[in-house]
């Protein structure tokens, strides 16, 4: 396959591609032109618009379709890749149980003003999402949801009470970068209350995340859109079991 590669619209390689905006302005001729004007200057030519509907008082949402001439360079793309492998709820069950020797401890919430719950009880709830159950499914997991606009110090008192083992945290507001805000409040609160080796799992997940900044953000691991309970459940065990196992392994051979 080419390592570089054009966007696709009615051929192949024509490089057209549809792009949506809002502007602040009244749905008028000028509008429209604005919305032209704009999609111009992102290097979309020629651009067409095929869709204007005023949003409100004052504002108007735009489709614009358009050529563009760059290109994408497979060999320089960097993501994420799952480096587990992914288990069954019998796997990560049996695993638990014969290796902890104890409940899985995992606490999760939305943090700040964020008060949407969707993406944390995917996750967590019975009822999961996309056809798999949530880990309080899992037998061997013990699963605390404290719901929505959860505040950090909070949080931090909920996983010491817990001896929570990983805490999952979803953000879904991103306006203003809110939710990079928060997750660097809540990994400075871990680190300042718990030292290391005493220290969960800290993991974010929502829409609006780049996966490439969990360091950069001070937790553990980062998940996006589409992530699924047993990505999660398969993760803790890799990195609560497998991951601890191995490096007690090596420890014992270098001694």
């Amino acid at each position: 396959m080419s390592s570089v590669i054009r966007p696709y619209g009615d051929t192949t390689g024509d490089g057209m591609v549809q792009v949506s905006f809002t502007l602040p302005i009244a749905h008028d001729k000028k509008a429209e032109g604005a919305a032209l004007q704009l999609a111009a200057k992102m290097g979309l030519d020629p651009a067409m618009l095929v869709h204007a509907k005023q949003m409100g008082d004052g504002f108007t949402f735009f489709v614009v379709y358009g050529r563009v001439n760059h290109l994408v360079e497979l060999d320089k793309v960097q993501v994420v890749e799952r480096d587990f492998p992914l288990l069954s709820a019998k796997e990560v069950n049996t695993a638990v149980k014969q290796k902890m020797r104890r409940k899985l401890s995992v606490v999760g919430a939305t943090i700040g003003t964020d008060a949407h719950t969707v993406g944390i009880d995917a996750i967590l709830n019975v009822k999961g999402i996309a056809g798999e159950k949530g880990l309080e499914y899992y037998r061997e997991l013990k699963v605390v949801n404290l719901g929505a606009q959860v505040t950090v110090p909070d949080l931090v008192e909920a996983a010491r009470k817990e001896k929570a083992d990983a805490v999952l945290v979803s953000q879904v507001v991103t306006q203003r970068d809110a939710h990079l805000h928060n997750t660097r409040e809540m990994s400075a609160a871990f680190r300042e209350a718990m030292p290391a080796a005493k220290r969960p799992l800290l993991i974010v997940g929502g829409p609006r995340f780049d996966e490439l900044m969990a360091g950069d953000l001070g937790v553990d691991r980062v998940f996006g859109r589409g992530t699924t309970p047993s990505e999660v459940a398969s993760y803790l065990v890799h990195r609560l079991i497998t991951q601890k196992a191995a490096t007690a392994a090596q420890e014992k051979a270098v001694k």
